[in-house]
């Protein structure tokens, strides 16, 4: 029976760069011609990807698998956490909501029972693939967790894969953080570690071989490369740490359309917004304050995980006020997923499916009412712009893709505008005078076309000139892969590398 060979990413800490290492390691063994896929056995974020069957996983999973040039599946991702509230999560299994679990009966309950979900999952893609890259979690060395774990040293066991342990020179620390990592592993577990890798180095490498050396010396275990910090690099994030260096960012008075995103306290899939950023024209903010919001021309509510407690911390911080402020001196607002049903007049959640309070009042702006249901929609959907605004008509039948995460049915309380036509069906809802607009898709301004005509049209109000030239965000990504192949590739010791992958294989042609 085939057996795919595996190897396994970890990290010292969070936020290390586990997930692009895994993309670019995922995205070399392509490149050498090897049929490559990536796993993750228990994934925890708000950021997630929908398959082509309409299954529902980590984000990072589904960004690897477009590296390696394969359609995302579940297997690659069994188990994804969605945190929901203090100590409460959703917990998906195999694309599909489980049930809503506390955070200890998760781990003592749930947790014993999931090694043959996980494992299971990775047989299936070893005996389809030639190598599995599977990635960690935060870190192998949490010792209040070890003896629950299936996603880091436990899975690298039952995968008898030998792992790869990356640290962040960035954050400092960089030697104690390996070293102290290694001393709280067990002794099968250092044995298992096979080499580091050195991440987003900057400076000159020269004055840091002395310590590459101690290193060595002092664990036996080898240095495999520096990475040095690359630049401008527009890969998907998953972890919302990341959004603590994107809140940092200010306003950009070189830009001439400023964008402000709602940081909410439970924010989902803020990737949607990476082709704004990527946008000539466009300074993109993410703010979680009213003092923050200054006087941005397009103000974005995004997708959450719990909408009701979200919209009350918008009401709560003074945040609404400030949008409705805003929103009547001119700015556009759009509502995205959650960020669309808070656009709306009423939420309910009878059964208390999202909160503990069975009906909120929404923020008004569209005459709509959501009522949250148990049942969750998951799925890629494609149609077109419907929008019949007259500021919108170079954007009327503009195709489309995306796709849906959400529980929860919006309908309207009265004759409304639809933005989108999806399947002959109407979808999302625009306001009479073509500034405010609320959907349910993912994924909207990865639309390349529609993405650069709205900002135009953004402009015509500012009197701005439109530019023609529009950004191909897709195919950049693709170039993307390629560029953070080519850059690890160049400080990684990828001859190695392939050495430890097929170490524990009978017949292998290294390349």
């Amino acid at each position: 029976m085939k057996r795919a060979a595996t190897i396994m990413v970890q990290g010292t800490a969070s936020d290390v760069g586990k997930s692009v290492l895994t993309t670019a390691l995922c995205r070399i063994f392509v490149q050498d011609k090897w049929k490559t896929a990536p796993f993750k056995s228990q994934n925890m974020a708000l950021n997630s990807y929908v398959t082509l069957d309409g299954k529902e996983i980590g984000r990072a999973q589904g960004v690897q698998a477009e590296a390696c040039g394969i359609a995302a599946t579940t297997d690659m991702n069994p188990i994804l956490i969605k945190p929901t509230g203090e100590m409460k999560a959703q917990i998906v299994v195999h694309g599909k909501p489980l049930e809503e679990m506390s955070a200890w009966r998760y781990r003592e309950e749930y947790i014993p029972l999931a090694e043959e979900i996980v494992t299971d999952a990775l047989d299936r893609l070893r005996a389809e693939y030639d190598i599995v890259v599977l990635e960690g979690a935060g870190s192998p060395a949490e010792i209040n967790l070890k003896d629950r774990d299936i996603v880091n040293m436990r899975m690298a066991e039952w995968a008898d894969a030998p792992v790869l342990l990356v640290a962040d020179i960035d954050k400092g620390g960089v030697f104690a953080s390996i070293v102290g990592t290694l001393e709280l592993l067990e002794e099968d577990e250092r044995n298992r570690v096979k080499g580091f890798i050195i991440n987003k180095f900057r400076g000159d490498i020269s004055l840091l071989q002395s310590g590459l050396d101690w290193l060595e010396e002092r664990t036996g275990i080898p240095v495999l490369g520096v990475i040095p910090h690359l630049p401008r690099l527009d890969i998907e994030a998953e972890d919302s740490v990341v959004l603590e260096k994107l809140q940092e960012q200010e306003r950009n008075e070189d830009k001439e359309i400023d964008i402000v995103v709602i940081r909410l306290p439970r924010i989902s899939n803020f990737t949607d917004f990476d082709p704004l950023s990527a946008e000539p024209d466009i300074s993109l903010r993410y703010v979680e304050s009213a003092e923050q919001l200054g006087k941005p021309d397009i103000i974005i509510i995004p997708g959450s995980k719990n909408t009701l407690d979200d919209l009350l911390f918008l009401e709560q911080t003074g945040i609404a006020k400030a949008i409705a402020k805003r929103v009547s001196e001119g700015s556009f607002l759009v509502g995205i997923c959650g960020g669309y049903q808070m656009l709306g007049r009423k939420l309910y959640d009878p059964l208390q499916v999202e909160s503990v309070h069975d009906e909120v009042d929404g923020l008004g702006y569209l005459p709509l009412a959501t009522t949250f249901y148990m049942d969750k929609r998951t799925e890629r959907v494609s149609g077109t712009i419907a929008a019949p605004h007259p500021n919108w008509p170079s954007m009327q039948g503009q195709a489309i893709v995306g796709y849906e995460i959400h529980m929860g049915q919006t309908t309207p309380l009265s004759q409304v505008n639809p933005l989108l036509s999806i399947n002959g069906q109407s979808e999302g809802v625009i306001s009479e005078n073509g500034r405010i607009f609320g959907t349910y898709l993912h994924g909207l301004f990865h639309n390349d076309t529609f993405r650069r005509q709205y900002l135009n049209m953004v402009r015509a109000y500012k009197e701005l000139a439109p530019i023609e030239d529009i950004l191909p965000f897709r195919s950049r990504q693709i170039e993307t892969f390629d560029r953070l192949a080519d850059h690890v590739r160049n400080h990684l010791d990828m001859e190695q590398v392939y050495r430890i992958l097929f170490a524990n294989q009978s017949e292998t042609a290294i390349k």
